[in-house]
């Protein structure tokens, strides 16, 4: 504060500075979220484990790569295992059990199709259709993180998924929740297609319209891939901020990785090459591209002479795929960790985290903290210098800002971190079905609904949870129970019920 006050003296003695208000935004970082869909932690050549591993020697991702060495990778970063509730925690700061998405959207006013017909539960009415900026029945009411960035100076870039509400409901449209800017996104959480020769529509694959991607019609024919036409729009975007003289945050939210696992030319050749079957080969060609819209992203920001005043964070919206349409064994596609996408099992919450915040993180750095994916909501805020604004929602994340200077500047402290999904999946495996789950220091305690049975995990020990622990240490059981229980009183939590008995699945412990 008092380096502005000393250039306002100094653009009132001479006379050729902008107003105070146009001075305060020029010091206000632009901020960069990428944000990649079912990316898993070990989906890249940065190995955010303590070895590298066989994955990490599958995949190319050379700015990933440069990013980590110019910032500070997260070893323990969680979200959720579905999308819906990771881009919903993210939006509002809420944990997944307070604003009820507990699972992912589409048509509005309806559940999911598998979640009718379940043989043991019924499962509540949760919000299904997303966050609202205003009232709204099964949807939760916020203030959503880019309305805040947006009305104090932010010019707000949206590109990519959204899937933030249902079909016919506001927040379908991205700019309903502040961004000035919507490219790609609408309901849906997938892309019909990546292929501008497809039209980035599901009409080839017998797929419904809901799918197809919106907005991007000047590529439509032609030979280019979904990941790089969002990213040439996105740097058209940055560079109408520029123009406007305004901070900008963008969140570059790509469809990829998400199925359907499409060839991207440009990059398939090498993997099959490699050994890898064709499902895979295409696999790693998508995360390569995504790979290059990072590294495109960052050029462009240096070449523009903004790369010191922008803070990009990156981040994945759950555990990698494993279950179900990819090459080779299911559930082992994030190994060390046990099963994916859909599971509470850390393949399917632990996620790839880098910040580079330029003369604030330690470049090369590693931190072995944990944090959930509400955290960045406050964070984010609080990069910005949007801090203490009253919102009409409850925040429940925790700003990491503090971690940011040294992996030793700010633990954990053995904070409890929380998921709830009283849902179906569908997908079978390990980790996967309805349940509540809580991770306080080393251990983690996942209750399952259906049969309130627990699993008990040390994870600094047992990083691939093979050694349930639950019978061994029922003093243990009982005690993250018992906090369990307590924060899903606190939120009111829904939960399923028990088609048998009629009654509703019993809160942890109890």
């Amino acid at each position: 504060m008092k380096i502005l006050f000393y250039l306002t003296i100094l653009c009132m003695v001479f006379g050729s500075c902008k107003n105070q208000a146009s001075l305060e935004a020029s010091n206000q970082p632009n901020i960069v979220l990428f944000f990649v869909d079912d990316m898993g932690w070990q989906d890249t050549s940065v190995p955010f484990w303590h070895k590298k591993t066989p994955l990490n020697e599958r995949y190319h991702t050379p700015n990933m790569e440069k990013l980590a060495s110019e910032g500070m990778m997260f070893t323990q970063a969680y979200a959720t295992p579905v999308c819906s509730p990771t881009r919903i925690s993210l939006m509002t700061g809420m944990n997944a059990a307070r604003h009820r998405v507990t699972n992912w959207t589409l048509h509005k006013d309806a559940l999911q199709p598998m979640e009718t017909n379940h043989k043991a539960l019924s499962f509540p009415a949760w919000n299904v259709n997303g966050m609202s900026p205003e009232p709204l029945d099964l949807a939760v009411h916020a203030d959503a993180l880019p309305s805040l960035l947006q009305k104090a100076g932010y010019y707000t870039i949206h590109a990519g998924k959204a899937h933030f509400g249902a079909i016919d409901t506001p927040a379908e449209n991205p700019e309903a929740i502040g961004f000035d800017v919507n490219i790609a996104g609408h309901a849906a959480g997938g892309p019909g297609s990546y292929l501008g020769a497809n039209n980035f529509s599901a009409n080839w694959r017998g797929g419904s319209a809901v799918w197809d991607i919106p907005g991007l019609e000047k590529y439509h024919g032609q030979e280019i891939f979904l990941t790089e036409a969002l990213t040439r729009e996105a740097i058209i975007a940055m560079d109408k901020a520029q123009n406007e003289d305004k901070p900008f945050f963008m969140y570059m939210s790509h469809y990829a990785v998400h199925a359907p696992i499409e060839k991207d030319e440009r990059y398939y050749q090498k993997y099959l090459d490699k050994g890898l079957d064709e499902k895979e080969a295409s696999y790693a060609a998508l995360i390569e591209g995504m790979d290059k819209s990072l590294g495109d992203i960052m050029q462009h920001l240096k070449e523009k002479k903004l790369i010191e005043n922008t803070i990009i964070l990156f981040l994945s919206d759950n555990g990698g795929l494993s279950v179900h349409s990819r090459g080779g064994e299911a559930h082992t596609h994030n190994k060390p960790l046990s099963s994916g996408k859909g599971s509470i099992h850390e393949g399917g919450i632990r996620v790839p985290m880098i910040v580079k915040w330029p003369g604030v993180t330690i470049p090369g750095s590693t931190n072995d903290n944990y944090l959930i994916i509400e955290d960045f909501y406050p964070s984010i805020l609080e990069m910005a210098g949007v801090e203490d604004q009253p919102t009409v929602q409850t925040v429940d994340g925790k700003s990491f800002v503090g971690m940011l200077e040294s992996n030793n500047s700010q633990k954990s402290n053995n904070r409890p971190l929380f998921w709830h999904y009283p849902n179906e999946w569908g997908p079978k495996g390990p980790g996967i079905g309805a349940f509540s789950a809580i991770r306080k220091g080393d251990f983690k305690l996942i209750y399952y609904h259906i049969d309130e049975s627990f699993e008990l995990f040390n994870i600094r020990e047992d990083i691939g949870e093979q050694n349930n622990l639950a019978a061994t240490k029922p003093e243990k059981v009982k005690e993250l129970a018992s906090i369990l229980s307590a924060h899903l009183k606190e939120v009111n939590a829904q939960m399923p019920i028990h088609k048998k008995s009629g009654k509703p699945v019993a809160y942890p412990g109890e």
